[in-house]
């Protein structure tokens, strides 16, 4: 499989573009004019650049309003082909690719147009060039695939053949199993791009909307399975249009590209052995089944107040580590580890963060194939100088330069809390508190779509729909992934302005991974009571709020009363029942949240989200709770 991405996907320069290409681990290059043109160095430089950073130049576009055109316009036409044909040969590269015309006065016609692409074919034929053509949504006379394909089959000329792109045929709702019958070796070219499905004009939503394969709700896999169907064999090329990714930066953005095609082609093969031959064998997604740690770097000061924050929570400090400044805490199957080491990642991320979660363990079946399926997707593994007779786990590196540990019933992770921490020999009291049951994850706009996909590239997960939740200062941009299980659950926020809630906790945080921990119960109004008997003092929520509640809701007698006493949330699909109850902003900002899901409730209680952030706003300072 040989991968390539057109230079127009990614933001900065043409050398910042080549670099991050490169270091993805790309293959080849579209080289889009523009970027072309705005280099300050000639095609022989640019075709060199490219080479030297171990890439090859695979595709030249795009050559633009060519074909059925009239007299004196077609001569001009050829004319600006030839001297296109100059700066491809200086470049080093042999195909250009001619989008279907959108001139007005282009007369149309198929037999016109494969006239005119027949005699530029003998034209590029005697310089040892190629010509792809291929159909623009929005064409004025070829807006389809198949019209293309007719077209280029009566050029029948070798240097002539078709290019197709996923959203010019999926972005019109055209059925891609048409492209099975055309032949491969007459596929010169395939371009790849997903897209959220919006209601506008096409050439809006494909020049500011398009983004990676497994991004947005187009059916790219059942389109290239269609491709590798024919036989082809060239390159699978990314093009992209993307205005968060124009402002991003190239390295993470061009790496999510790499990965996005990695993902989809591995679907492909799964899809259609037969058809898969040659594509890379890696293991299929991953079923992650819960969280089975996090892990908390923090120092000072800090560290108590975290402590006597989680003893509030009906945490039990269960077990103090051998060497290291670790205490581990543990409640029902939940296990939290306070890290106040000087050395190591721990102390790298709260130099960096402050105090902030450096580490979460992912309970998966195979560890092993969990970190070849994210090395294959271009995770990097983490590592870290380990002292005698610790164990070493499977690692890569998550969001926020975080780690995420795979952890399974052979990895070890059991003998890791017996054999390397001393038990405290108290015994856990509890809260009612029983497992995670989802993280939420606040990261900067641009983003949202690369890590959306990490989640659902690597792990067996389905995502929501992207939702915009109130902030009172702004709007913050909310997805969920969800593993099949339901055991792995994370929530994405994000926002371009520091004033939301989520803004403010990544400025201070300096860019810190998770913002809240949810912690799952059986009974939360029996949880409430105990955690009250504790000390622990819950996010307070407004009258407004509850008065809201009995309007919106037929709830049981006393229920409102009893929801209004705890501080708890409400919500409810269906005849399922969703509770939440919040804490005050721990140190770092980290909040506690803690909730009952009834069975068939699989949301987040979004509908509360502007009040309980308005709430957090308010008290969004660290507190000071007793130890118990």
């Amino acid at each position: 499989m040989r991968t390539s991405i057109a230079t127009v996907s990614i933001a900065g320069t043409l050398e910042e573009k080549l670099e991050a290409i490169a270091q993805a681990g790309f293959d080849g290059v579209e080289i889009f004019e523009q970027d072309f043109i705005a280099h300050d160095g000639g095609p022989r430089e640019v075709g060199r650049m490219v080479r030297d950073h171990g890439l090859e130049i695979t595709l030249f576009q795009p050559f633009r309003d060519f074909e059925c055109l009239p007299e004196p316009l077609r001569s001009k036409a050829f004319d600006r082909a030839r001297h296109k044909f100059d700066t491809m040969a200086e470049l080093g590269t042999d195909l250009m690719l001619i989008c279907s015309s959108s001139h007005p006065r282009s007369l149309g016609g198929i037999d016109r147009a494969a006239d005119d692409l027949a005699e530029l074919g003998e034209i590029a034929k005697a310089r040892g060039l190629r010509v792809g053509y291929e159909a623009l949504a929005w064409g004025r006379h070829i807006d389809d695939h198949r019209d293309a394909w007719e077209i280029v089959r009566r050029a029948d000329h070798e240097a002539v053949g078709l290019i197709l792109d996923s959203f010019h045929t999926l972005g019109r709702k055209i059925d891609p199993e048409s492209i099975r019958a055309i032949p491969g070796d007459r596929i010169f070219f395939v371009q790849l791009a997903d897209a959220p499905l919006i209601d506008m004009d096409l050439l809006y939503w494909s020049r500011h909307f398009r983004n990676m394969p497994g991004e947005g709700d187009l059916d790219v896999a059942r389109f290239m399975r269609a491709v590798m169907a024919t036989g082809y064999a060239g390159p699978i090329s990314l093009e992209i249009f993307n205005d968060q990714f124009r402002g991003g930066a190239p390295k993470p953005i061009a790496r999510d590209g790499h990965r996005s095609l990695v993902a989809l082609m591995d679907d492909v093969r799964r899809a259609e052995p037969e058809i898969g031959q040659g594509l890379p064998d890696i293991p299929p997604r991953i079923a992650a089944e819960g969280v089975g740690f996090i892990e908390v770097a923090a120092r000072g000061p800090e560290v108590e107040t975290l402590s006597s924050a989680l003893s509030t929570l009906g945490f039990t400090r269960t077990g103090r580590h051998r060497d290291k400044a670790l205490d581990l805490w543990t409640q029902g199957d939940i296990r939290i580890v306070v890290n106040a080491e000087t050395e190591g990642h721990a102390a790298s991320a709260w130099t960096m963060r402050g105090t902030n979660v450096c580490d979460i363990g992912i309970m998966v079946g195979s560890s092993a194939d969990a970190l070849a399926r994210a090395q294959a997707l271009g995770a990097d593994p983490f590592q870290q100088p380990l002292g005698v007779g610790v164990l070493t786990l499977p690692a890569i590196r998550g969001l926020a330069g975080s780690v995420l540990h795979f952890v399974d019933g052979t990895s070890g992770l059991d003998r890791v809390w017996s054999d390397e921490f001393v038990p405290t020999g108290q015994d856990e009291v509890g809260a009612g508190l029983t497992h995670v049951d989802h993280l939420d994850q606040t990261m900067s706009h641009e983003e949202m779509l690369i890590w959306s996909l990490f989640y659902t590239a690597l792990f067996d997960m389905d995502r929501s729909p992207i939702l915009d939740v109130i902030d009172p200062n702004g709007v913050i941009r909310a997805q969920d992934v969800t593993s099949r299980s339901g055991g792995l659950r994370v929530t994405l926020n994000a926002t371009e302005s520091h004033r939301t809630l989520a803004g403010s906790f990544l400025a201070d945080s300096f860019g810190a991974s998770v913002h809240q921990i949810a912690l799952a119960t059986d009974d939360i109004f029996a949880s409430a009571d105990a955690l009250a008997a504790r000390g622990f003092n819950p996010l307070p929520i407004p009258a407004n709020y509850y008065d809201d509640l009995d309007a919106r809701f037929d709830l049981p007698r006393g229920l409102l009363d009893r929801l209004r006493g705890a501080n708890i949330l409400y919500d409810r699909i269906g005849d399922a029942s969703f509770f939440q109850m919040y804490s005050h902003a721990l140190p770092g900002g980290l909040f506690v949240e803690i909730v009952q899901r009834e069975p068939g409730y699989h949301r987040y209680g979004e509908a509360n989200a502007p009040f309980r952030i308005a709430a957090q706003k308010r008290l969004a300072r660290p507190l000071n709770m007793p130890r118990q």
